[in-house]
């Protein structure tokens, strides 16, 4: 629906303002074919109020063709085009009316009237057409820009929830205590590893950390970090645990921070963790020309109880590709030759180094 015709409020401001352009119209019909006040008062102003309602179409007629992305040519075109159409019409409908007030009134000869005013009334509704329309694209561009600015705002909300939500996961009691289970256990019979397992660990926690602040980055920092996070649990899983990573040449393209971050975290908790034998977790990275692609697969128990839903993480990340790229970005999840795969595709972003 129109917004004018989705609060009475707006539709009766919206009247009485082409009530008014009726008065205006009604002196120039009054100056051009001589008709005194009581004649011109009620021919111009149920007219123009009439041709206010006419006019909503420019609004539609602005959402089609949308200032930057529409060529001078063709919107001049189009808007020229509608106007005179929206004109004639009204033009017409003032040879109606006017007749009809002749036979009412009886006080002038309609074809002379409509004569002298024809042209006053088709150039004067071209330019309130417009008008009307020069408004609708102004309207429609502090409305766009409105909705970037919310659009933008939401990314920030979304980027700084998922952030905490890793760190939250990231010092969550359960991590912790397997990885210091971990390093405990491996302090006994390999020290080495126990120190690498620390390193690991003091350098996932300070990467995280050091991504608060940004809006993209490079898709190959996310899938180190991604890796990192696997590398520690490949201490508690051992060699149940594999991790495969391929960017397919798309390193330098940018991605929102911590996109990898939740659905590793669900390869890792609700596939590997429940699969006796273990398996591989997959990362695969394509490219097109405008398009980038990211595939995580990973075991899963085909004997597990089914959940609902997607869970948390995933639903976050839906959120955050909507947030941030709009319809461009898809994502979907869901059970694939025995095992369960993501799959993200968004708008390609190249980095400084491409």
């Amino acid at each position: 629906m129109h917004p004018i015709l989705a609060r009475g409020a707006r539709l009766a401001l919206y009247v009485a303002v082409w009530a008014i352009g009726g008065t205006l119209l009604a002196a120039l019909l009054g100056g051009t074919a001589g008709l005194p006040w009581s004649q011109s008062l009620p021919l111009a102003i149920p007219l123009t109020v009439t041709y206010g309602f006419f006019c909503l179409s420019a609004w539609y007629v602005s959402r089609s063709m949308p200032l930057a992305a529409t060529g001078s040519v063709r919107l001049t075109a189009t808007a020229v085009t509608a106007a005179c159409l929206s004109s004639a019409a009204w033009l017409v409908l003032t040879r109606v009316w006017l007749e009809a007030l002749a036979r009412r009134s009886g006080g002038f000869d309609a074809d002379r009237v409509f004569g002298r005013i024809a042209a006053l009334v088709f150039g004067f509704g071209v330019l309130l057409y417009l008008l009307s329309l020069a408004i609708s694209h102004l309207i429609g561009s502090f409305e766009r820009a409105r909705e970037t600015e919310r659009r933008a705002l939401e990314v920030q909300v979304l980027a700084r929830e998922a952030e905490l939500r890793s760190l939250r996961a990231q010092i969550d009691p359960h991590f912790l205590f397997n990885s210091l289970h971990s390093i405990s256990a491996l302090t006994t019979t390999d020290a080495g590893a126990a120190r690498r397992m620390c390193l690991l660990l003091a350098d996932f926690l300070r990467e995280s950390l050091a991504l608060g602040g940004a809006t993209r980055i490079p898709l190959a920092r996310e899938l180190n970090l991604a890796a990192r996070f696997l590398d520690i649990e490949r201490v508690r899983f051992g060699e149940r645990l594999n991790v495969s990573i391929h960017d397919g040449d798309a390193g330098a393209c940018l991605v929102p921070p911590l996109l990898l971050q939740p659905v590793v975290e669900n390869a890792v908790t609700h596939g590997v963790a429940h699969v006796l034998a273990g398996g591989t977790i997959r990362i695969a990275v394509s490219r097109s020309t405008s398009m980038l692609r990211i595939v995580v697969e990973n075991p899963c128990d085909e004997d597990r109880p089914r959940r609902t839903g997607t869970g948390v993480g995933l639903a976050n990340v839906r959120a955050r590709l909507r947030a941030v790229y709009g319809p461009d970005a898809r994502m979907a999840s869901g059970e694939h030759e025995g095992g369960w795969r993501v799959e993200m595709s968004l708008p390609l972003e190249r980095g400084a180094a491409e």
